[in-house]
């Protein structure tokens, strides 16, 4: 028995094969397989038109939101449902275009029909927390708030994404440090006091005609107040600043 018989019967012996010293590694290594896709396989996402309706249509509406905006359309379940012609997505009335929707599709052709479709829109932006503890009435200002990142969904709906927001208000409620800032637990600041002379603007395109009067109730700045004249006719304006009027045309 030849040295190459014995090796081939001892490899055999353990389930191995010996290749023949005639052959290259390249004739001996096996063959790579590229997996290939059954083509009479039903896709698992096939194409739908309702669906990209529904994107399109969420992602216009969220023009204009404070932060990235990102859908995620659900697909129905309980199957394919029938073809929708023209598809013509809608909110319901009183939904908001972020968190999870009920998107509402006219479905056009001879019998036109509506089908709901959920969807959910993220909205990462940035927001504004208390950086101390407020008591009713104190001043607001940009200092007095920390940034903070997160979806809008997941927010209250008056919460503050802007310091702007915040410019000449003052806290309504008790506002604990730390919780989400929120434009309904805030006010304007009072600027004129009930019974209060002020100056009385009238404005026009060139020029100012001024005079006083007495204010008939607190109000803020950029809101209206009627004021008493000294005539005693009763004038409706807007307040401009502390001490200033600006008739209403």
């Amino acid at each position: 028995m030849t040295r190459f018989q014995l090796a081939a019967r001892l490899l055999a012996l353990v389930g191995l094969a010996l290749v023949p010293p005639f052959l290259s590694v390249a004739q001996a290594a096996p063959a790579q397989v590229t997996p290939v896709q059954n083509p009479s396989a039903p896709n698992p996402f096939p194409e739908d038109p309702v669906r990209g309706a529904v994107e399109q249509f969420l992602l216009r509406q969220a023009v204009g939101l404070p932060g990235k905006v990102s859908v995620q359309v659900i697909p129905p379940s309980g199957g394919r449902a029938p073809d929708c012609v023209s598809p013509d997505p809608f909110l319901p009335a009183g939904s908001a275009p972020w968190g999870r929707v009920n998107v509402g599709v006219r479905c056009g052709g001879d019998r036109p029909w509506t089908r709901y479709i959920q969807a959910r829109v993220s909205v990462l932006t940035d927001y504004y927390v208390a950086a101390r503890a407020m008591a009713p009435g104190e001043p607001i200002d940009p200092a007095d708030l920390e940034l903070r990142q997160g979806d809008l969904a997941a927010l209250p709906r008056a919460v503050v994404t802007d310091p702007s927001q915040v410019m000449g208000a003052v806290a309504a409620n008790r506002i604990a440090a730390g919780s989400p800032m929120r434009t309904d637990l805030m006010r304007k600041a009072i600027s004129v006091r009930s019974g209060q002379t002020v100056t009385v603007a009238v404005e026009g395109d060139a020029f100012q005609l001024t005079s006083e009067g007495k204010v008939l109730a607190d109000a803020a700045t950029g809101t209206s107040v009627q004021v008493r004249l000294r005539s005693g006719q009763v004038v409706n304006g807007i307040v401009r600043s502390a001490d200033t009027v600006v008739l209403q045309q």
